[in-house]
């Protein structure tokens, strides 16, 4: 393909504006400032970009240096997916502890809470919440991401969290349209199919979007996902069917509509970038988000010069180009204005004038489902635990903790931890343990098989072995004591090890 030098006319400044690009390092790069100037109206963040919040302001701020109404956007749906706090773990506890605790007002809280920490850091733009049903349980890219298998539950606590991170001034993302929750397969990895029905997507998967619409959501998220009921040719993404016909037509929606990362291998793998950005566009998708894993300005320039060369061929219409560009500026002038209060919309937050900054522990503690608690003595002696650990989507990330033995380390000092995973997790977790009490983690035990027939071990040698299932709880509960968190975020730990060893809020 010929390059096309940069410039600033319409064509080329409406081709960049459309790109929501990552890049790497905690400060700007100049090609990502010199892009700003030329038309690039918003950039992705990741945990490779943050390294504390004041450092995240002095970076939010020297993008406002170059363009005051940038579009920073940031995958933080707290939980398990965190780039906030990618280091530690997140103070808030996701959307499945949420879903297990159903009061609408404390999502919205926690999600105004989350919202108000990311404005104060200078993002504006966040690709949440999840809106999916995860009625697949064997789901491996969903999970603890969504709030739950039941659709009104979902549909109610999404429009919630909308409502409470609008209301901090941050615009919500709601993805993954039209719904990721029936899949078995990662699409960073592959391309979903979901065969259900049009029918039962309409009831099931579509009516938690229909809430989040409803409840004013300023941007949607498409799913690299093939969904035959409604476009048998191309996923999602890339469907003019699924993205103007139905979420426009059908639905109504009239906001913003971002892709999932272009570099996932259920689009780049079949189509490519170049030409996966073309085809995006050309149905109805208004930012194209890459930088995930591809984050330099040979991506940026590539992908414009596509955008551009299509509309030259006549493959893409200038007016629909221009159309998503200006989707993309009215966000950017939304979130120059946007109000924001205290609270999130209607919580008792709001009414008293102010924000609660423990809301995400007061959550995650509400969220605890235990089993065997009756007769349960609170350990008093430094135990051992043996997390076993599965491996991690690549959503979630494997450089974020995870578990209780941090907590447990503050509560009892002197407690030890490993990792085990495979079919001999179990016996080398029981030499490992020697003669201390066993705190066995686990993570969706109900996908893997290695890793019930390591609890099952456990157990047998160990009968006092305390569990702590941190993932969707479908497994039955054993163990002297079961502890399911709903999420394996930091305060998910923290929750439960007040109950395992006493603490504040024991």
């Amino acid at each position: 393909m010929t390059t096309i030098a940069s410039g600033t006319d319409t064509l080329t400044r409406d081709a960049l504006t459309v790109l929501q690009p990552g890049f790497t390092g905690t400060t700007a790069p100049d090609w990502l400032l010199r892009r700003l100037g030329e038309g690039l109206a918003s950039v992705g963040l990741f945990g490779r970009n943050i390294a504390s919040t004041g450092q995240l302001a002095a970076l939010t701020a020297q993008l406002r240096a170059e363009r005051d109404d940038v579009l920073v956007a940031i995958d933080e749906e707290g939980g398990d997916v965190t780039r906030l706090e990618v280091r530690t773990g997140s103070s808030f506890p996701g959307n499945h502890a949420l879903g297990a605790v159903d009061d609408a007002e404390l999502t919205r809280e926690v999600a105004h809470e989350l919202g108000r920490r990311l404005a104060a850091c200078g993002v504006n733009l966040n690709w949440a919440p999840s809106a999916d049903v995860n009625s697949n349980p064997d789901n491996p890219v969903i999970g603890v991401r969504s709030f739950g298998a039941d659709t009104d539950l979902v549909a109610r606590h999404t429009a919630a969290y909308v409502q409470g991170l609008q209301a901090a001034g941050v615009a919500a993302c709601t993805k993954h349209f039209p719904g990721h929750g029936d899949t078995a397969v990662d699409s960073h990895h592959a391309l979903p199919r979901i065969d259900a029905p049009a029918d039962v997507l309409a009831a099931r998967d579509l009516a938690p979007f229909r809430a989040a619409i409803a409840a004013g959501t300023r941007a949607v998220m498409s799913a690299h996902i093939l969904v035959p009921a409604l476009d048998a040719e191309r996923p999602a993404t890339l469907s003019r069917r699924i993205l103007t016909d139905l979420l426009r037509g059908e639905l109504g929606y009239d906001g913003l509509i971002v892709t999932d990362g272009m570099e996932m291998q259920a689009v780049s793998a079949t189509y490519g970038i170049e030409r996966g950005s073309v085809l995006a566009v050309a149905a109805g998708a208004d930012a194209i988000c890459v930088g995930g894993g591809l984050a330099d300005d040979e991506t940026v320039r590539r992908l414009r010069d596509a955008l551009v060369a299509a509309v030259r061929s006549g493959e893409l219409p200038e007016e629909r180009l221009a159309d998503a560009a200006e989707r993309v500026r009215a966000l950017a002038r939304w979130t120059v204005q946007a109000p924001r209060t205290a609270g999130g919309a209607g919580s008792a937050a709001g009414r008293a004038g102010a924000g609660r900054p423990d809301v995400g522990l007061a959550a995650a503690r509400r969220a605890l489902e235990i089993t065997g608690a009756d007769g349960f003595a609170r350990l008093t002696e430094a135990p051992y635990v043996a997390a076993l650990t599965p491996v991690a989507n690549i959503a979630v990330g494997d450089e974020t903790p995870w578990g209780v033995a941090a907590e447990l380390a503050r509560l009892l000092p002197g407690t030890e931890t490993g990792s085990f995973a495979g079919e001999d997790a179990g016996p080398a977790a029981l030499v490992a343990a020697r003669d201390r009490r066993i705190v066995a983690v686990v993570r969706d035990e109900h996908r893997h098989a290695w890793m019930t027939a390591a609890l099952d071990a456990l157990l047998a040698a160990r009968p006092d072995t305390v569990v702590v299932e941190m993932g969707v709880p479908q497994a039955p509960r054993r163990g002297a004591l079961h502890i399911a968190t709903h999420g394996a975020a930091r305060v998910c730990g923290r929750a439960a090890a007040e109950i395992i060893a006493g603490g504040a809020g024991a």
